[in-house]
C-alpha cells in the first residue's frame, strides 16, 4: 500500500505557479512555486504565514530554443551574483525574471525548485543534458565539493565565453565563402534557365554557325532548363544525406573531421582552433581540481573533432595506466611540438593548468590572425572566380553578335 501511494504521488504532474501576498508583518511578497495545483500552493503558503492574494499558473508555451549563448550569459550572471553574496535561490529568481526567453525562464525555475527541495546544483543541472553537458556539471560538482562554487562558475563562464568567441571566428571564416558560392550558383542557374534561352532564340535567326563557347553555354542552359528539378533535388538530397550520415555515423564523422584537418587553406585554421579548445578545456578542468583521468572524459568531446576525441580516449587509457600526459599526447601524433613542450614544463613544475591556459591563449590569437588573413585573401579570390564565371557567360553570349558586326 505504501509503495502504491508513493507511486501515485510521483505521477502527480507539477506546474509552476506565480503568487503574490503579504507576510506576517504585512509586507508585500511574491514568488514562484512548483505544485500540483493552486490548492497546494495556498496550503503551503499559509503554513509559512503568508496571506495569499493572487495565484496563477505560468504559461508553458512559447519561447525560442535555448542556445549556448544563453547558458554562457546565465553562468556569468550567476557567478557575479554569488560573488556579491546573493543567496543561490535568490540569484536564480533574479536571472529567471530577467531572461527574455520564456523557455530559459522555465528551465531555471525548474532547477531552482529542485535545489530548493534538497537536490544538489550539479544534479539539478544534469536533468537538463541538452543545455548543460558533462563538463559543465562536473565543474559545478567540483565547486560544490570544494566550497568554491562562485569561483568555478566564474572560471566556467570565462571558458564558455572564450569557446564561443573561437567558434564564431571559425564560422565567420567558413560561412562567408560558402554563402558567396551559394549565391553565385543561384545567379548562374537563373541566367541559364531564364536569360540564355532568350539569346538562343535570337541566334537561331542568324542562320550561321555559332562559336564553340556559345554552343557550350547554350548546351548547359538546355540541360538546366530540362533537368533543373534533378539538379536542385540532387543538391538538396546530397546535403540532407551528408548531414544525416554525419550525425548518425561515427565513421562518417571521423572521415569528415580527418579530411577537414587536411584541407589546403582551412585545415590549419581548424587544427589550431581544435587545439585551442582542447587545451582550454583541460586547463579549466584541471584548475578546478578535477583529477586528470576524469578531466579527459570531457576534453575529447569538447574539442569538436572526432580525430581528437579518439586520440583523447587513448590518452586517457594511457594516463590511467601510469603514463605521463606529455608522452601520451606525443604518441597521439596530432599535437604541435609547442603544445608538447608546454605540457611537459607544466607537468614538471606542477603548473599544468597554467601552461595549458597559455597554450590556449596563444592558439586563440593564432586563429584570430589567421581568420583576418583568410578573410583578406578570400575576398579577391572570390571576386576573380565569380567575375570569370559571369564574365565568361556574357562573353560567350556576345561572341556571335561581335561576329555579326564584323560581317556587316
Amino acid at each position: 500500500m505504501a509503495t502504491a501511494a508513493a507511486n501515485a504521488s510521483k505521477k502527480v504532474k507539477e506546474f509552476v505557479f506565480e503568487w503574490e501576498g503579504r507576510d506576517r508583518n504585512g509586507k508585500a511578497v511574491r514568488g514562484e512555486m512548483r505544485a500540483g495545483g493552486e490548492a497546494m500552493v495556498n496550503a503551503s503558503l499559509r503554513r509559512q504565514g503568508i496571506l495569499v492574494s493572487k495565484v496563477r499558473k505560468r504559461r508553458m508555451s512559447g519561447g525560442k530554443a535555448i542556445k549556448g549563448k544563453d547558458i554562457a550569459i546565465f553562468t556569468r550572471q550567476l557567478a557575479t551574483m554569488l560573488k556579491s553574496g546573493v543567496p543561490l535561490l535568490q540569484a536564480f529568481d533574479i536571472v529567471a525574471r530577467g531572461s527574455p526567453n520564456p523557455r530559459l525562464t522555465r528551465m531555471l525555475t525548474d532547477i531552482r525548485s529542485d535545489v530548493e527541495t534538497g537536490t544538489s546544483l550539479s544534479a539539478a543541472f544534469r536533468r537538463h543534458p541538452l543545455q548543460f553537458d558533462a563538463l559543465y556539471c562536473n565543474l559545478v560538482e567540483a565547486g560544490e565539493a570544494a566550497g568554491i562554487l562562485e569561483q568555478l562558475l566564474d572560471r566556467l563562464a570565462t571558458y564558455q565565453e572564450k569557446t564561443m568567441a573561437l567558434k564564431q571566428k571559425i564560422k565567420s571564416a567558413l560561412v562567408y565563402p560558402v554563402a558567396v558560392l551559394v549565391v553565385a550558383f543561384i545567379v548562374v542557374a537563373v541566367i541559364m534557365i531564364f536569360v540564355i534561352p532568350s539569346f538562343k532564340q535570337i541566334f537561331s535567326s542568324f542562320g550561321a554557325d555559332l562559336p564553340a563557347p556559345t554552343l557550350l553555354v547554350i548546351a548547359m542552359s538546355e540541360f538546366f532548363v530540362e533537368y533543373w528539378w534533378l539538379i536542385f533535388g540532387s543538391i538538396g538530397a546530397g546535403i540532407y544525406f551528408f548531414i544525416e550520415s554525419w550525425r548518425r555515423s561515427p565513421k562518417m564523422q571521423m572521415a569528415i573531421d580527418r579530411a577537414a584537418l587536411k584541407l589546403p587553406v582551412f585545415g590549419d585554421l581548424i587544427h589550431k582552433a581544435t587545439v585551442a579548445r582542447w587545451t582550454r578545456t583541460l586547463s579549466t578542468m584541471f584548475a578546478a581540481g578535477v583529477p586528470l583521468v576524469e578531466a579527459l572524459d570531457s576534453v575529447g568531446g569538447a574539442s569538436g573533432n572526432a580525430v581528437f576525441t579518439q586520440a583523447t580516449e587513448q590518452i586517457q587509457r594511457d594516463v590511467a595506466t601510469g603514463a605521463a600526459l606529455t608522452s601520451s599526447m606525443q604518441a597521439a601524433g596530432i599535437f604541435p611540438n609547442m603544445v608538447l613542450q608546454m605540457a611537459s614544463i607544466g607537468e614538471e613544475s606542477g603548473s599544468l593548468d597554467q601552461m595549458l591556459g597559455k597554450v590556449a591563449d596563444f592558439y586563440e590569437q593564432e586563429v584570430d590572425e589567421a581568420v583576418k588573413g583568410l578573410s583578406s585573401l578570400m575576398e579577391p579570390i572570390i571576386i576573380v572566380v565569380l567575375g570569370s564565371i559571369i564574365g565568361g557567360i556574357v562573353v560567350a553570349m556576345y561572341l556571335p553578335i561581335f561576329k555579326l558586326g564584323q560581317v556587316v
